[in-house]
């Protein structure tokens, strides 16, 4: 009993903060974007994401790190409709090529077995203008999963984000045809960040 207990505050000693990093080879981390105006309802997707947050399952609280969207990647079915979207006039992704969340206080933490959720406070970067927002966070530490997903002993932490912005914030045309691109653009955020075992 006494190895035992001894391996165990081994193990707890050894525990810390982990860093996970969002850099998906498989693609699936997403973002979806929804624009509901009252003549026309534009949705479409983003993927690209990168970013790494720092994570301690003992300290959630503690969590920071920044998340990445390559701005080129945002994408909707009608093609017309993606060019204007990407070009000077609206996101102007030459110019600005990532949207970015930095990460820097959580608050109203709430951990349930392997669910974490919390608000975030943090700086939101689109097209050059960057805005403190506060946003809700639901994280889920998967210990040793990462093999099931990358074929790879280690840990994943998913991370789940609702959260609407207003164009005219960020200096996208605001008030520039509101009848048919909302001013609120709704966001929701679905991406998985590996931590490979050391070797």
């Amino acid at each position: 009993m006494l190895c035992a207990g001894l391996a165990a505050a081994a193990g707890t000693v050894e525990a810390g903060p982990i860093e996970f990093d969002f850099k998906d080879p498989k693609k699936v981390n997403n973002a979806l974007f929804l624009l509901d105006a009252p003549l026309e309802s534009i949705s479409g997707t983003a993927t690209g994401i990168t970013g790494k947050i720092t994570f301690d399952p003992a300290k959630p609280a503690s969590t920071k790190g920044k998340i990445t969207l390559d701005a080129k990647t945002l994408h909707v079915d009608n093609p017309v409709m993606r060019e204007h979207m990407l070009d000077k006039g609206w996101m102007d992704v030459a110019k600005h090529p990532k949207i970015e969340f930095v990460a820097e206080k959580f608050t109203n933490v709430k951990t349930t077995g392997t669910k974490t959720e919390a608000k975030i406070v943090g700086k939101f970067t689109v097209k050059g203008v960057t805005k403190k927002i506060t946003v809700p966070v639901t994280l889920t530490y998967l210990k040793g999963m990462l093999a099931k997903r990358n074929r790879v002993p280690g840990d994943l932490l998913v991370l789940r984000s609702d959260f609407t912005i207003k164009r005219s914030d960020y200096n996208i045309k605001p008030g520039d045809n509101e009848e048919k691109v909302s001013d609120e653009i709704e966001i929701k955020l679905r991406v998985a960040g590996a931590a490979p075992e050391s070797k």
